[in-house]
């Protein structure tokens, strides 16, 4: 049997105009609580053997229908938090010319170790979030798995997971949307992915 994961990010946000990071437990909004609704019996027709989520509100109340529709209890995992931001909490994401496009034009540019003030660089996301992912996959290899983290979690695993992709293909995978699923399959060692970033007909985008 392929071990096999649907990854997605949290349903939209109570706000989802600023940055809230780790450093802000917000739960969703009333767009975002139908998205969980309607993915989750999506999901469920997968017939995933588990349903983890970050432990963050956001994510736990997008997690928490679709394991209800799995009929499995849900699994949290701390460590896959939204990436700590630093001074970026509560600003708008729409800034062109602030701290955020920064940090991303030096992470694809290779300077991944880098990171504002009470933020966490690249690497830091990655040497937290990839452990949890080898050892939640080895747990549950040949199995069927729903993860449900964030934005940045999500791309970053990607970047890292897939072959020809790495820091500077960020932009190339374009915006990780709410609820939508990159099926990620193992073979042989080597994960492939099935679909990126599809956001099923029925689910509504944000």
């Amino acid at each position: 049997m392929r071990t096999r994961v649907l990854l997605l990010r949290h349903a939209e946000s109570a706000d989802p105009t600023v940055f809230h990071g780790a450093e802000s437990d917000v739960g969703l909004s009333e767009r975002g609580r139908r998205q969980a609704e309607a993915i989750a019996p999506l999901l469920a027709a997968e017939a995933p053997h588990v349903v983890i989520s970050s432990s963050m509100r956001r994510a736990v109340e997008t997690a928490t229908p679709i394991a209800t529709a799995c009929k499995l209890h849900l699994m949290q995992e701390a460590g896959l938090h939204e990436r700590r931001v630093g001074l970026l909490t509560g600003q708008p994401t729409d800034d062109r010319e602030g701290v955020w496009p920064e940090t991303l034009g030096r992470w694809m540019a290779g300077e991944t170790s880098y990171a504002p003030a009470g933020a966490e660089s690249y690497d830091d996301i990655r040497n937290r979030v990839l452990p949890i992912w080898q050892r939640l996959t080895q747990r549950y290899t040949g199995h069927s798995m729903v993860v449900v983290a964030h934005g940045v979690v999500c791309k970053l695993l990607l970047l890292t997971l897939l072959d020809g992709f790495g820091p500077g293909d960020w932009k190339k995978l374009g915006s990780i949307r709410n609820v939508a699923v990159s099926e990620l399959v193992n073979n042989l060692g080597r994960w492939r992915a099935v679909r990126l970033n599809d956001l099923p007909d029925g689910v509504p985008a944000s």
